[in-house]
């Protein structure tokens, strides 16, 4: 599987386009936004997009996703059944946020841990990670040793958990049992900033290293 990054809107979110080798089928990940990038980037990427997958329903994800949807006649996997009240929530975010007016979508699939996903031929684990959000889940790779995991976790940091229904302790539970559990080679790529590993945040992330506090 092959992957390309695009940040979009003002908060800089990574947008992310997954490709089958096999198949050249495509799936993009989190289209918050600027949606004439996201149309040029799918052309550099080549193939056939397939399908929108969703981590979570915060406005800089999924802004450009019901657009996107409409335009390109793709299906809306993700994220899990209890950012419905984000979704729904879609306008006001972008009033609040001073986005461009993001209307609410219905994915075809709601996801729930263990489920798998396919971009052509290649399949994708969910793995379920709340307390950022309570419906935002993460999308693992295993011959690829590559993960998608939103705003859970960063390169030296974690995700915000100061929003409506977002709570530390089960992000930092999600975290250990869903994302530490993988291989240290493990890459991931997060909703924002640069890429990292699981090693790497295992060892030097303050919140889930076990130096913290």
């Amino acid at each position: 599987m092959k992957y390309a990054i695009l940040p979009v809107t003002q908060f800089q979110q990574n947008c992310s386009f997954l490709k089958c080798e096999a198949t050249d089928k495509v799936a993009i990940v989190d289209p918050g936004g600027d949606l004439n990038q996201i149309l040029a980037t799918l052309k550099q990427v080549g193939g056939t997009p397939e399908k929108i997958l969703v981590t979570h329903a915060h406005l800089d994800h999924v802004g450009a996703v019901a657009e996107l949807a409409e335009t390109l006649g793709l299906p809306i996997e993700g994220p899990h059944r209890d950012d419905q009240f984000w979704i729904d929530m879609l306008p006001q975010q972008a009033q609040m946020m001073g986005f461009a007016p993001s209307p609410p979508f219905t994915p075809n699939r709601w996801l729930e841990d263990g489920d798998t996903v396919t971009v052509g031929s290649t399949q994708l684990e969910v793995r379920h990670c709340p307390g950022h959000t309570p419906g935002h889940v993460v999308f693992y790779q295993h011959e690829s040793k590559l993960a998608v995991v939103g705003d859970v976790l960063f390169n030296g940091s974690i995700g915000r958990t100061d929003f409506p229904k977002g709570d530390f302790d089960t992000l930092i539970t999600a975290i250990k049992e869903q994302l530490l559990t993988l291989d240290d080679d493990v890459s991931f790529i997060p909703g924002h900033g640069p890429m990292s590993t699981i090693g790497h945040e295992r060892t030097h992330n303050p919140f889930v290293s076990g130096k913290h506090g």
